[in-house]
Parts: C-alpha cells; sequence; structure tokens
C-alpha cells in the first residue's frame, strides 16, 4: 500500500483507466495471454486505496488483462467502511463486478441483500483452498487473503520483541503509543485483545473497554495513516502499538535503520481476518469474466506474489512463495493457524461493529 497514500484517501482511476499488461513478471502468462478469451469484455472493481490496493491492481488485476484480454477498471477507497457505504448508496445502480474488502464488510452487505453468491462450480481454484477458508459471509464472499495483526514495536526501545499486548499498558510508554483508528477493523481487534487481557473476549468486551479507558491519556496517535506511523517509529517518537498489520509495512520492516519491529508470538494471540472478494448483485460485467476474475485471485503464482509484496497470508496451500516469503515471519501461512490464531465469528462482529465504533470513539474522546 505507495507508502505516501493514505487508507482514507479516495482516488478514483477515471473510466477511461486501463491497467498495463504485466507479462514480463509473469512470465508463464505470454503464452497464456495468446487465448485472450475475454477480449473485449470489462471487469469492474472496487478495492483500497493503499499498498496493498495497489498490489491487488499489480498482481491480480494487470496479470488477468495479460492472460484473459479482457480490460479491468479500477475505483479505489480508503477502507471496508467506505466501501459498504458506497454501495448501500448505489442500490441497485450496477456500478462494480468485484469488491476486495475485510470480511465484516462481506457479512454486513450480504445481510442487506447487496450481493450475488458465486458459482463454486466456476472457480476451481478453491479446491487448493482450506475448506475453512473458502467462503464467508453466508457463501457471498469468496476468501482470497488473510489480513493479520499484532503488536508493532520500536527496536530501539525493545531488544525482544513484546510476548503480550499488556506491555501497551507500561505507564513509560505514555504518549509514545499509538491505537488503531476507530473505524478499522484492527480497533475492533484491539478492543478484543484489551478484553482478553482480563479473561473476555468478543463475547465480553465490557473488560476491554475498561482497559482501554486507562490508556485515554497516553496515546500520542491513532494511525489512520500508516506513512505517519512508520516515520514516527523511524524519528524514535513511538515505542508500541496495536492491534496493527505488519502488512502496512512491509519495505519498513526490511530496514534495520527503520527502528520498527512486529511479532505475532503474542500469548493472547494474533488475529486473522479472513479478506473476501465480493459480487454485487447488481453488477455491469459478463458473468462468466467476473467468476474468471474471482478465481484469478486464487492462482497460486498470484497469491504468492501478494503474499510478498504485502505480507497477507495465502490461502491457496499450493501459493508459489518465493524462498525469501517462505521464511519470512510476517507472513502467516495456511498451516500457521492454529490455536494463537483469533478469528472473528463475522455476524458477531458485523452486530456489534457500529455500537463498539461508537464506544471505542467515545473511550478516547
Amino acid at each position: 500500500m505507495t507508502r505516501d497514500i493514505q487508507r482514507r484517501d479516495l482516488l478514483k482511476l477515471g473510466a477511461n483507466l486501463g491497467l498495463a499488461s504485466t507479462t514480463l513478471a509473469f512470465p508463464a502468462l505470454h503464452a497464456l495471454a495468446q487465448e485472450r478469451k475475454f477480449a473485449g469484455k470489462t471487469v469492474r472493481i472496487l478495492t483500497w486505496s493503499d499498498d496493498t490496493g495497489l498490489a491487488v491492481l499489480r498482481n491480480i488485476a494487470q496479470t488477468f488483462e495479460a492472460q484473459t484480454g479482457a480490460r479491468v477498471i479500477a475505483d479505489r477507497t480508503g477502507s471496508t467502511s467506505e466501501m459498504v457505504a458506497k454501495l448501500k448508496a448505489a442500490g441497485s445502480r450496477a456500478q462494480y463486478d468485484v469488491i476486495t474488502l475485510a470480511g465484516v464488510g462481506a457479512t454486513t452487505l450480504a445481510a442487506a441483500g447487496l450481493l450475488e453468491k458465486p458459482d463454486l462450480n466456476q472457480l476451481p481454484n478453491l479446491q487448493n483452498v482450506d475448506p475453512r477458508f473458502r467462503t464467508g459471509a453466508d457463501g457471498y464472499g469468496i476468501g482470497y487473503l488473510l489480513w493479520t495483526g499484532g503488536l508493532l514495536y520500536n527496536t530501539r526501545t525493545f531488544k525482544e520483541a513484546p510476548t503480550s499486548y499488556e506491555e501497551m499498558w507500561n505507564p513509560k510508554y505514555k504518549q509514545r503509543l499509538f491505537l488503531p483508528p476507530a473505524t478499522w477493523t484492527d480497533a475492533l481487534d484491539t478492543i478484543v485483545a484489551a478484553a482478553k487481557l482480563n479473561g473476555g473476549g468478543a463475547s465480553n468486551p465490557e473488560a476491554g473497554f475498561k482497559r482501554l479507558a486507562e490508556l485515554k491519556d497516553r496515546v500520542l496517535t491513532f494511525g489512520e495513516n500508516p506513512t505517519q506511523i512508520a516515520q514516527l517509529f523511524r524519528s524514535n517518537a513511538l515505542d508500541i502499538g496495536g492491534v496493527y498489520a505488519p502488512a502496512f509495512f512491509a519495505k519498513d520492516l526490511k530496514d534495520p535503520s527503520s527502528g520498527l519491529g512486529a511479532t505475532y508470538n503474542l500469548k493472547e494471540g494474533f488475529f486473522a481476518d479472513l479478506m473476501y472478494t465480493i459480487m454485487p448483485k447488481s453488477h455491469p460485467g459478463d458473468s462468466a469474466v467476473v467468476h474468471a476474475f474471482l478465481n484469478h485471485t486464487l492462482d497460486p503464482v498470484v497469491q504468492g506474489r501478494m503474499a510478498e509484496d504485502v505480507l497477507n497470508g495465502p490461502v491457496n496451500q499450493k501459493a508459489v512463495l518465493s524462498a525469501a516469503a517462505q521464511k519470512s515471519p510476517y507472513i502467516i501461512k495456511p498451516e500457521q493457524l492454529g490455536d494463537k490464531a483469533v478469528i472473528h465469528d463475522k455476524s458477531v462482529i458485523a452486530a456489534v461493529r457500529e455500537s463498539w465504533i461508537k464506544r471505542y470513539t467515545q473511550t478516547f474522546a
């Protein structure tokens, strides 16, 4: 997600924007491109405005164009909440064929009756996905990547990575602590993490809100802009923060001078959110090409490239990962999703999302 693009920015790529082919990056696509069976067809997608969105365009949209001859037109926005709002505002007016978003957004839109269930028979790559992560949102969402969150920390402050979210409550980090913004899924994770410290959880968040209230005067900033967070760590103005995704800092984590570290090795666990591709009920594109795009998001080469680019966990068990990606502690592989992974019941989170956002906001007002 370049780093100067803020997650909250709304960037529209005009209707005449076609994404250039990248057959050099994916040599195997050169021969496949000769088929171009969807030449003349168009797929309109909505994705994020950050580095993940750019990676979607680069690794999924562009290679799909090269392979099939279809044209991909992209619109980008800053958050899942904004995506949900856009689709609700459009109603029955056809805008997008495919949207990539966090799981709670898919659940919300499915409940609102705004989505069409994909035909799983047209998604052969789904057979290589762990059955737990194939679909969600009552079958309306197709899982395509894992968004994972843990703790960020200052490598100058900590000789070793923290092993508990409890470390954020150490008073010596007053005004050197950051938390995620209220509307992000990461904030919901933070509420649950705080609750787990006192024996609570997603179904019993009261302890979490009580613990978070203790941090009211200690927070330096809320991480709406990952670029700013990276700069604050680099300038030694932050010590710790979370729950937040290392995926925002794929480049910084490779640079020792950034002062930025990240860990999933926490006794309360790390958070894993299955991100989905969804198909709006009212969509302008041909169904066959839309399903082909959904299937392409699960291509093993595509999955490996996305994982390496933005540190999102692949869901295709045959994902082609480079040696560096296989060794990376910041990429959660499917086999690592055991007891330490906190995976929310999307229907529960969707039901409490608005009230939690309000309470989180009021806690730090």
